[in-house]
């Protein structure tokens, strides 16, 4: 759930263990219980809680968890008290970080999130340090599955979409927040389905890693980061192979 490191374990997207599997499904679940509780369970009229549930059908997430997960943000009692937190730092050799959570307790959340980034040679910076490093953009991912890059970005830019960028294995399909919705629907009616789906943060310039040390520590960072029960998704400006 790392920014742009989708790409990195698609090859093993179906084979991931379901330890994994559960944690990513509950923090799904909890980013559409807390849309629904703040914007209403119809996704028609809530843009957010449109975006969590495009981004857990791309992780294959059950129809009937989403289902719960929004009754459980709209009913009576409501969901619990959590809060959006993003927290900003720097990895190794200065690659930026954003780190975007959903917490009920800010004390218990930003000492873990200080402790992991002094852990693996980062450090917790202070709110704006990097954010003005990256821009919103949508972004939706589709395996290649024998497609002409010429056709296919052509088609993408006539949706409205921005870009269309070379993944390897697949195109991510770059969108402005705005148009996000409508290049989706339009790729949907032309029957594709889509591996990553999601508005998200970009770099607008990447930082390159040399240093063994430097690789194993940011890559230990992400790790740890993301398995932390908070921390909803991790940005990061390092240019990964």
């Amino acid at each position: 759930m790392s920014g742009h490191s989708k790409w990195n374990n698609i090859k093993n997207k179906k084979g991931k263990e379901d330890a994994k599997r559960g944690k990513i499904f509950t923090k799904l679940a909890r980013q559409i219980t807390v849309a629904a509780k703040e914007g209403g369970s119809d996704p028609d009229y809530n843009a957010s809680l449109k975006v969590a549930i495009d981004k857990a059908k791309a992780e294959n997430m059950p129809n009937d968890n989403i289902e719960r997960a929004i009754k459980k943000g709209s009913g009576a009692d409501g969901a619990d008290n959590f809060e959006e937190v993003v927290y900003e730092g720097y990895g190794p050799n200065g690659v930026a970080v954003m780190v975007s959570c959903l917490t009920d307790n800010r004390n218990r959340t930003a000492p873990e999130i200080r402790h992991l980034f002094d852990k693996y040679s980062g450090n917790l910076g202070q709110p704006g340090c990097v954010s003005f490093m990256f821009d919103q953009k949508g972004v939706l991912g589709v395996l290649k599955d024998g497609l002409d890059e010429d056709e296919f970005t052509l088609q993408a830019l006539e949706y409205g979409a921005e870009d269309v960028v070379d993944m390897g294995e697949g195109f991510e399909i770059i969108t402005s927040p705005d148009e996000y919705h409508s290049v989706r629907e339009a790729f949907e009616k032309d029957g594709f389905s889509f591996v990553e789906s999601d508005i998200t943060y970009l770099p607008q310039t990447t930082v390159e890693l040399t240093d063994e040390e430097d690789i194993t520590n940011m890559e230990k960072l992400i790790d740890a980061l993301e398995d932390n029960d908070d921390v909803q998704d991790v940005f990061t400006s390092w240019e990964r192979d």
